[in-house]
């Protein structure tokens, strides 16, 4: 089990929260259940920080790329900041463009959230008030966070006094060189046979495509700066990766692997999709750690999810809360040390 200690208090309520094992260190905080750090080994026993994140905590209340921060009510994109629900049609905080970003103008990564450390777990909780940011119900979130071993799991859980929609996810950037070059090397495969294609806003417009052919198949490993420049429609829509594969597997569905040192994360989860996002907006950020300067292509997001824009696109919305009903999905990030693919 992981030894876990509180190794920061602030007056403004921010903790900093240190999760060690001989495999991992992670470091989060219960300003929006931010990852700051994971420090693991590589295949020359160097250790090295594999995710980016920010020079000061206090950055993190006013930084408009997520780093390593929940997303919530609602992850990704919703098509006009509107939606209808039970006959309603409620409004939302256009935030990106025309649409509805990651929760709005003040979603779940900027909040401060209650938490404990129990059962060799930091459990963080948050009451999202009826009509925050536009969305409908009283409702209560708990996220867990829990390293055993070489593997760090998220879990959430929710439940509402109203039918609402919920969508967490996380937007931790990976960079398994330890920050020493971009993502194009970084090699990797998902369980994904189609992806959602998006607009020219980059919203999820509901139309699929099946990766067979295209820059999208990653069912075999391919390093993500193999493809990631080709003149096709949807790299040029959102320059890059930014998109929602929809999983054909039930485990493992996710691997990155960075050869040069040996280091991969394997994905499990039970959600749906993952929004690969290759950091194609991250210049123009705040300062990063040790004031380095974050700029696109530096690091790359897995976020697990539902359909984003689910609301809007399918017939039973799987974002849907009802109710008297619960929410409760997690993903569970695996880290190892390998000579080789």
């Amino acid at each position: 089990m992981a030894e876990m200690k509180v190794i920061e208090q602030r007056q403004d309520g921010i903790d900093i929260i240190e999760m060690k094992n001989q495999d991992l260190t992670v470091r989060v905080t219960n300003l929006g259940c931010h990852i700051l750090s994971v420090w693991m080994k590589d295949n020359k026993e160097n250790i090295d920080d594999v995710v980016l994140g920010l020079q000061n905590i206090e950055d993190y209340k006013e930084d408009d790329k997520y780093i390593g921060g929940i997303l919530g009510r609602a992850a990704n994109r919703i098509k006009d900041g509107k939606f209808t629900l039970n006959g309603q049609e409620y409004h939302l905080p256009v935030n990106n463009g025309p649409n509805h970003l990651h929760g709005g103008t003040e979603g779940f990564d900027k909040k401060v959230w209650d938490y404990e450390i129990r059962d060799h777990k930091v459990i963080f909780s948050y009451l999202s008030k009826d009509m925050e940011e536009g969305y409908p119900g009283n409702l209560k979130i708990h996220v867990s966070y829990e390293l055993t071993g070489n593997t760090f799991t998220m879990v959430y859980y929710g439940t509402t006094d109203k039918d609402t929609i919920v969508n967490l996810s996380n937007h931790t950037y990976f960079n398994l060189s330890g920050g020493k070059e971009k993502i194009y090397d970084h090699k990797l495969k998902i369980k994904a046979a189609q992806i959602a294609c998006v607009d020219q806003d980059g919203c999820t417009t509901g139309e699929k495509l099946f990766v067979d052919g295209t820059p999208f198949d990653f069912r075999k490993f391919h390093r993500i700066g193999e493809r990631i420049d080709e003149d096709h429609e949807q790299l040029n829509f959102a320059g890059g990766y930014d998109h929602a594969f929809v999983f054909s597997g039930q485990k493992d569905q996710i691997t990155l692997f960075h050869e040069e040192t040996g280091r991969k994360v394997t994905v499990s989860t039970n959600l749906p999709t993952v929004q690969l996002y290759t950091s194609n907006f991250l210049e123009g950020g705040l300062p990063g750690k040790e004031g380095r300067v974050n700029v696109n292509r530096d690091g790359v997001c897995l976020e697990t999810q539902f359909m984003p824009n689910a609301v809007n696109l399918e017939e039973k919305p799987q974002v849907i809360l009802r109710k008297g009903g619960s929410y409760a999905v997690f993903t569970a990030f695996k880290f190892e040390v390998q000579e080789d693919d």
